[in-house]
C-alpha cells in the first residue's frame, strides 16, 4: 500500500503545483460609441460588475464637447472610469476632436509595466487616424502579458488590410504573450480577419454578432491573442441586451500557461 500511496500524494502534488502556473483572466472589450447612450455611472456599473481582469475600450472621449452627448462634455471617460472602477487606466489619444479627445482605452485590475501608443496607416481613402494602444501588465510579480485596445477604419476593407499588418508586424516580436482586443469593423469572411488575423488564436468566436446592439447583424468586435500554445479559452460571452452603446460588448476568460 506504501507505494501506492506515495503515487497518489505525488499525482496531487503535481496537480497542485501545474494549476498553480497557469493563471486565469477575463478580458472584456467595449466600444462605448463616446457615451452617447449610457452615462459614466452606468458604464462603469457594467464594467464593474463584470469583474474582468483588464478591458479595452474604444470611442473614449476626454474634454470634448459633443452635441450629440452633451451630458458628457468636458468629462474626462478614461480617468473616471478607472476611478469608478478601481482599476489602472490608460489612455491612446488618435484624434483632436471638438475641443478635446478621441480615442482608445484601457482599464487594468493589475499594474502596468509600460504603454505605448502606436498609429496605424492612413492613406487618402481612411476618414482618419487610428490607433493601437499597448500596455505591458504585470499579473504577478515579475510575469507579463501584453494588452492592446485597438480601432480599426470603418470606411474601406484596403484600409484595415494596411492596419492589420502594422499591428501584425508591432506585436509579432513582443517578449510576453499578447492578447489584441478591439473594434476591427471587419466581419469574420473579410480579408483583414480571415487572412490577416489567421496568425492569432480567436477567443471570441466568429459567430456570436456585435452591432448594431439593438438587433445584432454583423460582428465585427474581437479578442485575439497568441502564441497560442500559451493561452487556453475557459469561455467567451457576447453580452446580447446590454445596450449602454451602439455595440454589445464581448469578453472572454482565458488561463495563461507557463
Amino acid at each position: 500500500m506504501k507505494p501506492i500511496r506515495i503515487v497518489f500524494v505525488f499525482s496531487l502534488v503535481l496537480c497542485s503545483h501545474l494549476q498553480a502556473q497557469e493563471r486565469s483572466l477575463k478580458v472584456l472589450s467595449y466600444n462605448l460609441r463616446f457615451g452617447e447612450l449610457a452615462s459614466l455611472e452606468e458604464l462603469a456599473a457594467f464594467i464593474k460588475n463584470e469583474k474582468p481582469d483588464v478591458v479595452a475600450l474604444q470611442e473614449v472621449d476626454v474634454r470634448t464637447y459633443r452635441e450629440r452627448a452633451p451630458e458628457q462634455n468636458g468629462k474626462d471617460f478614461i480617468t473616471e472610469l478607472g476611478f469608478r472602477t478601481g482599476m489602472f487606466c490608460a489612455y491612446g489619444k488618435t484624434i483632436l476632436y471638438k475641443g478635446g479627445y478621441y480615442g482608445i482605452g484601457i482599464l487594468s485590475k493589475y499594474p502596468f509595466a509600460s504603454t505605448d501608443r502606436v498609429y496605424l496607416p492612413r492613406t487618402e481613402n481612411g476618414k482618419e487616424q487610428r490607433a493601437m494602444l499597448i500596455a505591458d501588465i504585470e499579473y504577478e510579480e515579475g510575469k507579463y502579458f501584453t494588452f492592446v485596445s485597438t480601432h480599426l477604419d470603418y470606411t474601406n476593407t484596403r484600409e484595415r488590410q494596411l492596419q492589420v499588418q502594422r499591428l501584425n508586424e508591432v506585436l509579432q516580436n513582443r517578449p510576453y504573450p499578447v492578447i489584441v482586443s478591439g473594434d476591427f469593423n471587419a466581419r469574420p469572411e473579410s480579408e483583414e480577419i480571415r487572412n490577416g488575423m489567421s496568425g492569432w488564436l480567436s477567443l471570441s468566436g466568429t459567430d456570436k454578432k456585435t452591432v448594431p446592439a439593438k438587433d445584432p447583424k454583423y460582428k465585427i468586435d474581437y479578442i485575439f491573442c497568441r502564441p497560442g500554445e500559451q493561452w487556453e479559452k475557459v469561455v467567451d460571452t457576447v453580452y446580447g441586451g446590454i445596450r449602454l452603446s451602439d455595440h454589445l460588448p464581448v469578453s472572454a476568460t482565458v488561463r495563461i500557461k507557463p
